[in-house]
């Protein structure tokens, strides 16, 4: 997978800047900021949950172990 680099990411944001204008990049910059802050906690709790239901049958095994 190629990288941007530096010259490519000023020409993003020259083309952010001529499309979106001065006022409205903090706003789309924050609206951005906050998706990945969202999706990062989402995430997190999925990994979560995960590992509290492997933990669960992790638990139910042994049980069933002690029993026989």
């Amino acid at each position: 997978m190629p990288n941007i680099g530096i010259p490519g990411l000023i020409l993003v944001l020259i083309i952010a800047l001529v499309i979106f204008g001065p006022s409205k990049l903090p706003q789309l910059g924050r609206a951005v900021g906050q998706t990945l802050k969202e999706f990062k906690t989402s995430t997190r709790d999925i990994i979560n949950d995960e590992e509290k239901e492997e933990a669960k049958l992790e638990a139910k095994e042994i049980e069933l172990e002690k029993k026989n």
